[in-house]
C-alpha cells in the first residue's frame, strides 16, 4: 500500500494534483485583481482568465467562447437544463431525461414539471442503459431538450451518447445536454462527433478543486441565466469570476487528458482485479456491467447486510468506499439507479460503490479484495 489508508471513493471526489493547488495559490496571491477592473492589476487577471478558457477549449476541441465557467457539476447541470427549457419554452414544453440521472438533473426536471413542462423519464435496461429507440419514440413536436448522462455515477454504465446525438440531428429544435462529470479522463467523449449542444464538467472529479466547473455551450445555443446582475461569462453567470479556480481547472483538465492513455489501462486492471476477486463470494452481486462500463467504478451488493454497516466495517480497516452517490449517501433511501435497473429493493439497499483513480495500486486492490472477503465472513458469523 502507498499510504496508511486506501481511498476508493474517487467518484465522490478526487485528491487534487499538487500542480493544481500550487497554481491556485499563486494566482490567488499574485493575480488577485478583479478581471472586470480597468486598471493593470485587473487586466492581468483578465488575461489569465482568458488564457485558462483558451486552454480548456483546446483540450476539448471547441471554441473559447463556448466555455462558461461555473462552480461545479450541479450548477452546470442546472444552468443547462433550466436555462435551455426556460429560454426555449415558446418552441415547446416537452423535455426528456433518463431514470438513472444524478440528482442535479432529476431535481431541476421536477422543478420544471411544476412550472408546467411535460417530462418524460426514459426507463433503462438491467444494465442501466437507455434505449435509443425508446428515446426516438418519446420525441414529439413539443420536445425541446434531452438530457442523458455519459457515465452513470453509481454503477459506471456508459450511455450511447454518440447514437443519441446522431438521432437528434433529425430534430433541430431539440437541444442535447450531456452530464460528462464522471466520464472526464476515463471515457472519451467527442463533443462535435456526438452532436452535443451542452455538456457539464466538475473539476473535483478529475483532480481539480471543489467549487470549479464548466458548461460547454455550443455556438448558437442560447440559455436563460440562473444568476443575473452583471455581464460575466457571456451574461450566463453574473458575479466576479474565480480566476484562480479557472486557471486550476484548466491545469487539472490538461494533466488528466494528457495522461489518460497511460492511466486508464492501469485503472481498468485494478477494476478487473477487484471484480475477479469478489464475484465468487456467495453473498455478492456485481451490478456494474461487464462491458460498456467506465474503468473506475465498481458497484456491488452484499446480500443480507446493510450498506452502511459494510462501509464502516471496511473503514475500520482504513479502507474508504461509499454506498450510493456522495450527494445521496446520507439519505436512507436505496439507490434509485439500481431500482430503475430492476434490482430488488433489499439487494439495492446493500449496494457498495468502489471508485478508483490512477493513484491507486494493485497492492491496494488485492488488499481490499481480502478485506471484503474477511468482512463478509465476519458479518456472516455475526448474523448466525
Amino acid at each position: 500500500m502507498t499510504s496508511n489508508f486506501i481511498y476508493f471513493d474517487n467518484s465522490a471526489t478526487t485528491k487534487p494534483y499538487k500542480e493544481v493547488v500550487d497554481s491556485f495559490v499563486k494566482v490567488s496571491t499574485d493575480y488577485f485583481g478583479n478581471p472586470s477592473s480597468l486598471h493593470r492589476i485587473g487586466g492581468e487577471a483578465e488575461k489569465l482568465l482568458s488564457k485558462g478558457r483558451k486552454q480548456i477549449a483546446e483540450q476539448l476541441a471547441v471554441k473559447p467562447s463556448e466555455i462558461i465557467f461555473t462552480s461545479g457539476g450541479t450548477e452546470s447541470n442546472n444552468l443547462a437544463v433550466k436555462g435551455a427549457a426556460l429560454m426555449h419554452r415558446n418552441r415547446g414544453n416537452h423535455i426528456i431525461t433518463s431514470a438513472v440521472e444524478h440528482a442535479s438533473i432529476k431535481e431541476p426536471y421536477k422543478q420544471l414539471q411544476e412550472l408546467g413542462f411535460e417530462v418524460t423519464i426514459l426507463p433503462v435496461d438491467d444494465e442501466g442503459r437507455v434505449s435509443v429507440r425508446e428515446l426516438a419514440n418519446a420525441i414529439s413536436d413539443q420536445t425541446i431538450l434531452v438530457s442523458v448522462m455519459h457515465v452513470n455515477n453509481e454503477v459506471g454504465t456508459i450511455q450511447p451518447i454518440e447514437q443519441i446525438g446522431a438521432l437528434l440531428t433529425s430534430y433541430p429544435k431539440v437541444l442535447f445536454h450531456v452530464d460528462h462529470i464522471q466520464g472526464v479522463g476515463k471515457v472519451p467523449l467527442n463533443l462535435q462527433k456526438s452532436h452535443v449542444d451542452l455538456c457539464s464538467f466538475s473539476g473535483h472529479k478529475f483532480h481539480g478543486l471543489k467549487g470549479t466547473g464548466l458548461l460547454y455551450v455550443r455556438e448558437g445555443v442560447t440559455l436563460s441565466p440562473l444568476l443575473t446582475g452583471g455581464s460575466q461569462e457571456r451574461k450566463y453567470r453574473s458575479g466576479t469570476e474565480n480566476v484562480a479556480g479557472a486557471v486550476a481547472l484548466a491545469k487539472a483538465l490538461r494533466l488528466t487528458l494528457e495522461n489518460m492513455d497511460e492511466q486508464v489501462p492501469r485503472i481498468l486492471k485494478l477494476k478487473e482485479t477487484i471484480i475477479r476477486g469478489i464475484q465468487d463470494i456467495e453473498e455478492i452481486v456485481v451490478h456494474t456491467p461487464a462491458v460498456n462500463s467506465a474503468p473506475h467504478i465498481i458497484n456491488f451488493s452484499v446480500k443480507g447486510f446493510k450498506a452502511e454497516v459494510f462501509v464502516h466495517a471496511l473503514e475500520e480497516k482504513d479502507i474508504y468506499v461509499s454506498t450510493t452517490s456522495a450527494c445521496s449517501s446520507k439519505k436512507k433511501a436505496g439507490s434509485s439507479t439500481l431500482t430503475a435497473m430492476g434490482v430488488p429493493e433489499e439487494i439495492a439497499g446493500s449496494a457498495i460503490r468502489i471508485s478508483l483513480s490512477h493513484e491507486n495500486t494493485i497492492e491496494e486492490a488485492n488488499f481490499v479484495v481480502d478485506a471484503i472477503k474477511e468482512t463478509v465472513n465476519k458479518l456472516r458469523e455475526v448474523m448466525k
